[in-house]
């Protein structure tokens, strides 16, 4: 990858906010960018290589960092949000009940023996794309504030449960591997809370606001990039390392200073660069050669969306229950670990990611419908469903 490769990314990711403009059209940011990556990348032109090594090393840069600030900014500490957690936890549960049974329908139709990996995917929430879609539509009420610990849940449990489901074989080191992660993260909550409590954490905050050393931010990106080395070491996402260690910061409080520094850093480079080398690594053209494929595709997406409807039976207006079906990061883990496997038939990959974007389509389309029900349920960027930022969208 070379800076020429560099600008036209950047330029690329332009195309969100260009796209997010009318606010009539109420459009998350991060559509246009994936958009950008697609015109760009393998569906398109191919002038981005998403297998570049430092281009893909940046994409994933990008993704912990996203993840990081999109859990840094839920709202753990409300008591509306705790109150929230077992409604949430049911309605997790009733969707996966119908991912599987929509899974087992699929593979009745297409025998394609993929009942665990399907149901995954349909199961799963994307907090990588709701909660970016949420904040930069400035999404906010009751309703929005209790769908988080649902799409939080979701994600967490499917990024955990897929190698499991994909790979049988390595299911006690993957299950082993996100536990350390997930200790590690709750190992840094305890060393932050109890910074917190001894006021180290406010007097490094005044050496570095007086000096400008920025050291709130060194030492966050250290523990981020550490917790993602762990990860990668145990064979399990950089998505679980950055929203754990988020949550963690969430859980103690992150200063108003550190917010907008992290918000910077991803919001104006690393975050367009994911999006765009996502958009980049989609390649929706294999469809093509295997026509039965594109069916799989459409019926795993409109099973996803049909799943999380179940939200309705628990009072979740039926336009937020579309926003958490949304899917990111557990389909595009889900094809690289089974290409690399070689567990995918030819096409399925491709049918796979086909079923995300539709997903992506349903959610934005569901964010949309919700944003244009009147000011109860649009807020101010920054206090959309209690989350705070100073800017359109946490990543």
């Amino acid at each position: 990858m070379t800076f020429a490769t560099l600008a036209v990314v950047v330029v690329a990711g332009i195309a969100g906010p260009l796209l997010a403009l009318p606010r009539r059209w109420h459009l998350p940011v991060m559509l246009g960018e994936l958009a950008a990556g697609l015109a760009l990348g393998s569906t398109g032109t191919g002038y981005l290589d998403a297998a570049d090594p430092t281009f893909s090393f940046l994409g994933q840069i990008g993704f912990a960092l996203v993840m990081f600030v999109a859990g840094s900014h839920v709202p753990v500490r409300s008591r509306e949000l705790r109150s929230a957690l077992r409604p949430s936890v049911l309605r997790v549960a009733v969707t996966a009940a119908l991912a599987v049974l929509v899974a087992l329908a699929l593979n009745v139709l297409f025998h394609t023996g993929h009942v665990g990996i399907y149901a995954v995917l349909m199961a799963s929430s994307s907090a990588a794309l709701i909660l970016p879609t949420v904040q930069s539509l400035g999404l906010s009420g009751d309703a929005v504030l209790a769908s988080l610990p649902q799409v939080a849940l979701a994600d967490a449990a499917c990024i955990v449960a897929l190698p499991l489901v994909i790979d049988p074989r390595h299911a006690v080191r993957a299950g082993l591997g996100s536990v350390a992660v997930l200790t590690v993260a709750g190992l840094v909550f305890l060393l932050l809370r109890q910074a917190e409590h001894s006021g180290w954490r406010r007097r490094l905050h005044r050496v570095s606001e007086d000096r400008r050393f920025a050291l709130e931010l060194r030492f966050s990106l250290a523990v981020l990039f550490g917790l993602a080395a762990l990860a990668a070491a145990l064979k399990v996402s950089v998505l679980l390392a950055g929203f754990s260690l988020g949550l963690a910061v969430a859980a103690v409080g992150s200063p108003r200073r550190l917010t907008r520094q992290l918000f910077a850093i991803t919001e104006g480079l690393f975050g367009p660069v994911f999006f765009v080398w996502l958009g980049a690594s989609l390649d929706v053209r294999g469809l093509g050669h295997n026509s039965h494929f594109v069916v799989v595709g459409i019926l795993l997406g409109l099973g996803a969306a049909l799943a999380h409807l179940s939200g309705r039976l628990f009072g979740q207006p039926a336009a937020l229950a579309l926003l958490t079906s949304a899917q990111l990061g557990v389909p595009v883990a889900a094809v690289t670990i089974g290409t690399q496997l070689r567990v995918l038939a030819d096409g399925e990959a491709s049918a796979m990611l086909l079923g995300a974007l539709i997903t992506i389509a349903v959610s934005v389309g569901g964010a949309a419908v919700y944003s244009r029900r009147g000011p109860d349920s649009v807020g101010t960027s920054q206090d959309s469903a209690g989350l705070t930022s100073p800017g359109g969208r946490p990543p």
